[in-house]
């Protein structure tokens, strides 16, 4: 492979000050190779070891850290402790600012950490006086505010199960997540604002009321205004009538595996699937990436560009852990052409700033260059993710935003709630590379036929337990769905669907997802939800959608069976848009829709978008000998509207 150039590395100094140096020589090791491979042959040393130096608090100590009798789907950690996760959290008082909102209309708001814990007492004491028991779900439709952290730090302190979505999910995708996890109290705002609009959210609270008959109460807090009914929404209350005043701040202590969060699958094969993640695996891998990883600390102003629907929302919040302030924005990141982030990034002096690589890629066409516009003196950090961080965006950053930041280009997901590769402050960073292999991560890369290879492009595997893996799926009470999910490709080992490589140095390289699930500027779209809402209308008998590469990242093309008589016009397109719009997000919605004849199917009667894609892009179609119609393979080569915008 092509040697990849260092373009940074940490000075001396710098290097030495960092949470990872002082944990490595802690451990007595002298580089970071020698101690990632201690934490992969010694587990049971090396989560203590991190328990101990990020100050996890136990309130029931472990039996034993690890057991492991079988695979590593049988593993257990931390058997028999107990602790509760807002607890680390809130660990933190006094005035210096906890959290800070940035709205795109200009709002500004701010938390010290005293006030966000007066404030999560006030609302965990209303969940309690409603009935909220340890192990009830609550759900969150919520822009990205700070009620969306209260209400999830109260939830999680009386030992219940947080869920969120973010205001521009549909209805149905709503229900669709939520449906499943029969929340009893449900948290939402009245709008919010996005590309200088004001967008209602209550008609889509009342539809879901309407297809959840498990919510008794919905909490409403005003963020777009101060002005609007309650009356005819079900089991309404507005969030200051809900918060009980002078409440104490208690924690319910439970299991180290107990259910922390709900997350959603991205509904590839029918409505998504409900991923639970638990209390104590979250929290020491959080803990892990950023203290260690990312040398966050209490002198750190957080940000990472994110929604309440994202697994990067809950990573940025944990960063309340390690005492940082959060910074919150909720709106368009290309507002006041795309400068509005970087305005905040100067005004709040950020220290660490994430994003998408898309949003990297966006800026670098648009040729804006925030460094020669705004003082970005206290960054020191900036992060990637949601999809493969271009070579040329690695120059555009060192060039155009700054030229000393740890630019850190993670890769992990919704699945583990954490990352399998991600930075490193005392390692070099290489153009178009992942700095490393994260600690106690036993990642590597197999070829087809389950071989370890290294250098050469594969599917990302992890062959060793690690406490974020899910507690389970929900309403899976045999595990079966969780095992298909992870461990059919490569019995007893994580396949994490990922297209990727190892090189000699220990960085990575992400080449893409290797399985049907769409990425558009990394949010995860699972084609199914993009399917039952197409095929509601009449016009189209069926329909297939693929990513297509493009601009270095990938977007969405949709192709559709028509029935007889019916042309795809600039009306239908818009039609199709508007319920694809309606009804899941603005992310789903297609850049390319085209009629095609046929689609390819297998023997089964599957439709198979993965040779549908690979014929878009001119590439050899595998195995058509399992396709009942092969043929139609050729409706999907050299289309000249897709090698256009």
């Amino acid at each position: 492979m092509t040697e990849n150039p260092i373009i940074w590395q940490p000075d001396t100094e710098r290097l030495k000050k960092t949470a990872m140096y002082r944990f490595m020589k802690k451990r007595s090791f002298d580089t970071y190779d020698d101690l990632y491979q201690w934490s992969i042959d010694e587990p049971v040393e090396f989560w203590q070891a991190l328990c101990d130096f990020c100050e996890v608090r136990f309130s029931k100590s472990a039996d034993e850290v690890l057991i492991q009798p079988g695979d590593m789907t049988t593993a257990k950690w931390f058997s028999g402790s107990e602790l509760n996760f807002a607890e680390h959290l809130l660990r933190h008082s006094g005035d210096r600012a906890a959290i800070v909102f940035c709205g795109e209309n200009g709002a500004r708001s701010e938390l010290s950490f005293e006030e966000l814990r007066q404030a999560v007492a006030g609302i965990a004491q209303a969940l309690r006086s409603a009935g909220v028991v340890k192990g009830d779900r609550v759900a969150g439709f919520l822009p990205n505010c700070p009620e969306a952290i209260i209400a999830m730090l109260a939830t999680t302190g009386i030992g219940a199960i947080w869920s969120s979505c973010s205001p521009d999910f549909g209805i149905n995708g709503i229900v669709d997540r939520f449906g499943q996890i029969k929340p009893r109290v449900l948290f939402c705002a009245d709008g919010y604002f996005y590309k200088g609009k004001r967008h209602d959210c209550l008609e889509s609270v009342k539809g879901v009321l309407e297809a959840i008959d498990s919510i008794e109460c919905t909490v409403i807090a005003a963020f777009a205004s101060r002005d609007f009914r309650i009356d005819d929404i079900r089991a309404a209350v507005r969030w200051q009538d809900f918060a009980i005043k002078d409440a104490t701040l208690e924690f319910t202590q439970v299991e180290f595996d107990h259910p922390l969060y709900i997350m959603y699958s991205s509904g590839t094969t029918g409505i998504p699937k409900c991923i639970v993640h638990g209390v104590g695996g979250t929290l020491l891998q959080h803990l892990k990436e950023h203290v260690l990883h990312l040398d966050i600390g209490g002198g750190d102003r957080l940000f990472y560009f994110t929604t309440c629907g994202w697994m990067m929302w809950n990573w940025l919040v944990s960063g309340l852990a390690s005492g940082a302030t959060i910074i919150l924005y909720d709106g368009s990141p290309f507002f006041d052409d795309g400068r509005v982030l970087w305005k905040m990034a100067e005004d709040e002096k950020l220290t660490v700033f994430g994003t998408s690589a898309k949003y990297i890629s966006a800026l670098q066409k648009a040729g804006l260059r925030p460094k020669d516009e705004f003082k970005l003196a206290d960054l020191r950090a900036v992060l990637s993710t949601g999809s493969p961080l271009a070579p040329e965006s690695f120059d555009y950053v060192y060039d155009a935003i700054s030229e000393d930041v740890q630019l850190a280009s993670i890769s992990g997901g919704t699945d583990i709630i954490s990352c399998f590769a991600t930075g490193n402050p005392i390692l070099p960073v290489r153009r178009g590379e992942l700095q490393c292999i994260a600690l106690g991560m036993a990642v590597e890369i197999f070829d087809e036929h389950g071989e370890s290879i290294r250098n050469e492009d594969g599917e990302l595997v992890c062959t060793r337990a690690f406490p974020s893996m899910p507690v389970g799926f929900w309403n899976d009470p045999d595990n079966a769905k969780y095992h298909a999910a992870y461990f059919e490709r490569f019995p007893g080992v994580w396949a994490h669907g990922d297209y990727a490589e190892i090189t000699n140095r220990g960085g990575m390289l992400i080449h893409g997802r290797s399985d049907a699930v769409l990425n558009p500027g990394g949010v995860r779209i699972g084609t199914a939800e993009i399917y039952r809402q197409v095929e509601k209308l009449d016009e189209i008998l069926e329909s297939i959608a693929i990513a297509q590469n493009w601009d270095d990242d990938v977007r969405v093309v949709l192709f559709v069976v028509l029935r007889d008589g019916i042309e795809l016009d600039e009306d239908l397109k818009q039609k199709i848009r508007k319920v694809i719009r309606d009804n899941t997000t603005p992310r789903h919605v297609p850049a390319k829709i085209i009629a095609v004849p046929e689609i390819p199917r297998t023997i089964s009667g599957k439709i198979v978008e993965l040779a549908v894609r690979s014929a878009v892009h001119g590439e050899e179609v595998k195995n058509t000998d399992a396709l009942a119609n092969p043929g139609a393979l050729e409706y999907f080569r050299d289309l000249a509207e897709l090698a256009v915008e």
